[in-house]
């Protein structure tokens, strides 16, 4: 199917640099449909790295995108605090009932260590794995959740809200405990053989908070948290919007960005001004419905308004592919990117 000339890593790095690489790079995140290939269910698969290394090369190979990761499910990270996990066979892991029940807990926390947590544990030895069989190839990703996102998990999205607008003390205290955590889980990451860490920070998006509350929350967190990261960082906002905080976001130090389906890219492209690559923005949701054609058009219109120059990685707006997509969607985004993304993209000029 494929005319590549780079590994995928070569069209990583080529990319990141603002470079044109052969193709557009295509990051798809099956995360749960690994459990489908291997046959189990979800709650079975996410219960040894072994699963999810056999999952992960399996899902590359039959969409010959360029990521792995070694990931499991987001609600992994409070689980390591002791957190409530939800665990289904339809869909991804939640937490369930708040770690954090009273603000008082928080003066007396202690970060856990990534390698002390079972949940944890595994995700870096799969992380090690994949980076072990892909041989510096392909780029393995891992994944933080950023301290100013995980206390929605920590103790629910209304206490931490009141926390953060009327308990200064105490959201200083928990930023201070979480930035421990989220620094140790990222390089234990980093250190297993993860070519860069996605920073999960949707809290930040201005879907979530105005921008001039961020100003001094989020990205405070980043700034301090992001250069203690001891590989590169990529900041995602799960789906929520970050036009407007752009020129703030290069701010932190990170090198991408995941942007929402919801903003346009041309803008986004604009405002990153070769300055961060952008990762996006197919529509995860809609995705459950769209036919072949459907598919080919979404993939066209994301690669002629953002692919020219590099600095641009197709992927979905909100960092794991649903349960309910189809392989056959996967498959049809694949076959056009194949397609549509060959550089140097001259079709766009015949299609002006």
């Amino acid at each position: 199917m494929t005319g590549d000339t780079m590994t995928p890593m070569e069209r990583f790095l080529a990319t990141v640099s603002h470079r044109e690489p052969d193709r557009v790079p295509l990051f798809l995140f099956p995360t749960l449909h690994g459990a489908r290939e291997l046959n189990m269910p979800l709650t079975q698969y996410f219960t040894r790295a072994e699963n999810i290394v056999e999952g992960q090369l399996r899902m590359r190979e039959r969409f010959n995108h360029d990521c792995l990761t070694g990931f499991f499910y987001a609600a992994a990270e409070v689980e390591a605090w002791g957190g409530e996990v939800l665990r289904r066979d339809d869909g991804p892991f939640n937490s369930g009932r708040p770690v954090i029940r009273d603000p008082k807990q928080i003066l007396d926390l202690v970060p856990p260590r990534a390698l002390d947590c079972p949940c944890l544990e595994e995700s870096i030895k799969a992380t090690a794995a994949l980076a072990e069989r892909s041989a510096g190839d392909v780029p393995i990703l891992g994944v933080a959740i950023s301290p100013f996102s995980l206390p929605v998990m920590q103790m629910g999205f209304g206490p931490y809200l009141e926390l953060m607008h009327h308990h200064p003390g105490l959201f200083e205290a928990l930023m201070a405990v979480n930035e421990e955590f989220c620094v140790g889980w990222a390089n234990a990451q980093i250190e297993a053989g993860a070519t860069a860490v996605v920073y999960f920070d949707p809290v930040s998006s201005t879907t979530i908070i105005p921008r001039n509350l961020y100003l001094s929350t989020g990205l405070e967190v980043a700034k301090r948290t992001i250069p203690r990261i001891k590989g590169p960082t990529g900041t995602h906002f799960a789906s929520g919007h970050c036009l407007s905080i752009i020129p703030d976001i290069i701010r932190t130090g990170t090198g991408v960005i995941g942007v929402s389906a919801e903003e346009d890219l041309t803008q986004i492209k604009k405002a990153c001004a070769g300055k961060l690559t952008i990762v996006g923005n197919l529509n995860g949701i809609e995705m459950r419905r769209w036919t072949r054609e459907d598919a080919e058009n979404a993939v066209k219109t994301a690669i002629a308004k953002a692919g020219r120059g590099g600095g641009f990685i197709l992927a979905d707006n909100h960092g794991e592919i649903p349960w309910q997509v189809s392989e056959e969607t996967l498959q049809a985004i694949s076959h056009a990117v194949d397609q549509w993304g060959r550089y140097p993209l001259n079709w766009i000029d015949s299609n002006a």
